[in-house]
């Protein structure tokens, strides 16, 4: 059985809250039944879908880890968040704001429909795959390994190490990803892409491929929550304003098109990723009561059995339940 509310202000020590995620872990691993892996993508196949891990990192240093948590998984759409950082740092926030709209959608991640339809000047925002593409192809560089440095950079400042990429993902996604190459046409032809097409998709692929564990993302969630900056040394890593409106559009844009209801019923910013990754962010909060992680913390959470819009099915039910036992929630 899933825990009940609990009474935070005698249950904050780390032991008390370990006890309560492998509770929560142990009971929504069965929900990973209600979703599929991703078929789209031939190597994502391979995933096992009753896996669901979570790691929780705290501003002040502490860390709950329970379920698969040892388990490496490739990052998918959450580089997005990344590249757009990057991006930004690279060419300048109003350079990046005039070039992609921040806009959520109400269509599928990899849609072209509503491109055509709606005759947009820019794309509606960096979390769909054509702002995304777009994204990449303003990273500097003429190759793609050249593309991919600022943002291996970044995570290696981030995370303490340099990630690795996948390759065989890699291929996988480069000789799968016909609708990805028909955005990529499209956004050529509308004169959105600043480097060459086939250069672009390269980095685009490679840059989903690289590959992390959960604890990376709950890092990466924390050095976000605490507004960019190292919460250990409060060095900045990513500009404050920077990592505001990464937040502001994983809150909005980060789940697809299931955004809205994330949003309303967990609370926080997230961004997702096909392989069951989620990165979610909690923001200091203020509250007379005493709750865990008050004082912000990072999630990462890693379940490839995904529901209908390609969000982990157990995963987005994991965190709904602990941001409503800990009131994580933003507003």
């Amino acid at each position: 059985m899933v825990q009940g509310t609990a009474n935070w202000s005698t249950q904050l020590n780390k032991e008390w809250l370990q006890e309560y995620v492998d509770d929560w872990v142990r009971f929504y691993r069965k929900h990973t039944s209600a979703g599929k892996v991703a078929d789209y993508i031939p190597m994502l196949k391979e995933a096992n879908p009753d896996h669901l891990g979570i790691t929780i990192i705290g501003s002040n240093g502490t860390k709950i880890r329970s379920g698969d948590v040892d388990i490496p998984f490739t990052i998918q759409s959450i580089s997005k968040v990344i590249s757009f950082i990057v991006a930004c740092m690279e060419r300048g926030v109003g350079y990046m704001l005039d070039r992609v709209d921040v806009e959520p959608t109400g269509e599928a991640f990899n849609s072209i429909m509503h491109l055509e339809m709606r005759q947009v000047k820019k794309p509606f925002n960096p979390f769909v795959n054509a702002g995304a593409i777009t994204v990449t192809s303003m990273l500097p560089g003429k190759t793609s390994d050249e593309k991919l440095e600022p943002m291996f950079q970044l995570l290696e400042e981030m995370l303490g190490y340099r990630p690795s990429l996948n390759v065989d993902v890699y291929e996988s996604e480069r000789d799968s990803s016909m609708r990805n190459r028909a955005i990529g046409y499209y956004l050529l032809e509308t004169g959105f892409l600043e480097s060459d097409l086939n250069i672009t998709l390269e980095t685009y692929f490679k840059q989903c491929s690289i590959e992390i564990t959960v604890d990376d993302l709950a890092l990466i969630g924390l050095i976000l929550a605490n507004d960019g900056a190292d919460p250990k040394t409060q060095q900045e890593i990513i500009p404050r304003q920077v990592a505001r409106i990464a937040k502001a559009l994983m809150l909005t844009c980060g789940m697809y098109d299931a955004s809205g209801k994330f949003a309303t019923y967990v609370g926080v910013p997230a961004k997702s990723g096909v392989s069951g990754g989620i990165i979610a962010v909690a923001p200091p909060r203020v509250r007379d009561e005493s709750l865990p992680f008050i004082n912000g913390c990072g999630i990462g959470v890693f379940g490839p059995s995904l529901d209908e819009k390609g969000n982990s099915v157990a995963g987005i039910r994991l965190l709904r339940h602990i941001a409503s036992q800990w009131d994580l929630s933003i507003f």
